[in-house]
């Protein structure tokens, strides 16, 4: 992408808030999952992430920014549809770092499409299993080993309050992460697992604009108050918050909205 999406975040101080922490994060490869790595590192954490094997640059990329912050890295191949890999990813993790207390879930597919019509049941489905199977099945393999003061964080999209008309399976399945969040939130808050979601509008990332037209992408984010989409270092203090007990002991179950200015959501 050009310009390429910033993430190291220069501005950002780290004050230890993971210092001891294991996080593994999915779909760390790029974007904002790679931004959300950075700042772990830089906050104290060991950073597994996850990523699809065409994606091994940028895997790399993400493993050397977090080992320049002076934390431990592991990177994990795998696809999130698959309930099996999702397990091995834990375990794999667990082998690697001892311990697991914050996951995100990040891991994303999207395609637009003009019409309903348009949307094939391949497509259909591999939206579905990645942005939502994919979420259930790395929680449901986690959940064993995370314990009490723990943090689960997922993403979720403005798309998934307020819809969008050429992405109508993928806002289908952020109004779903919303959904599980707030749902996860009520069943763990006894044990004391905090369970969270960022929703974002535009961000530069190679996700949004990958399958649009050029003229519609250097229009991309313009409609927001801001006037331009966010960068990835911009959403990752986010993550940050709802990952560390020091900033949010006290919350769970929240979709926190980043609009660039926008007030109403849904």
């Amino acid at each position: 992408m050009t310009p390429r999406p910033r993430y190291q975040a220069p501005f950002y101080q780290g004050a230890n808030k993971l210092a001891g922490k294991v996080a593994l994060i999915t779909g760390g490869d790029s974007g904002i999952g790679r931004a959300v790595a950075v700042l772990f590192a830089r906050e104290g954490a060991d950073v597994a992430i996850t990523y699809l094997r065409e994606e091994a640059s940028d895997a790399q990329e993400t493993k050397s920014a977090i080992e320049a912050e002076g934390h431990r890295a592991l990177i994990i191949t795998g696809d999130v549809r698959d309930p099996d890999f999702c397990k091995e990813a834990v375990k794999t993790t667990l082998n690697d770092f001892e311990h697991l207390d914050v996951l995100v879930n990040n891991a994303a597919f999207q395609q637009h499409q003009k019409d309903p019509e348009e949307i094939s049941d391949e497509q259909w489905d591999r939206t579905f299993k990645t942005n939502i199977y994919g979420y259930f099945y790395m929680t449901r393999a986690a959940l064993p080993h995370l314990k009490k003061g723990s943090a689960i964080v997922n993403t979720g999209s403005i798309t998934g309050l307020e819809g969008s008309k050429e992405l109508l399976d993928y806002s289908a399945t952020k109004g779903a992460i919303h959904a599980f969040t707030k749902s996860l939130a009520q069943n763990l808050v006894e044990r004391g697992i905090r369970v969270n979601c960022v929703a974002p509008g535009p961000v530069w990332t190679p996700l949004n604009p990958a399958d649009k037209p050029v003229k519609e992408v250097a229009r991309f984010g313009a409609d927001t108050p801001m006037r331009r989409p966010a960068q990835p270092e911009e959403i990752a203090p986010a993550f940050v918050y709802f990952a560390s007990e020091a900033d949010s002991s006290y919350v769970t179950g929240e979709v926190l909205t980043l609009l660039g200015g926008e007030t109403t959501a849904g």
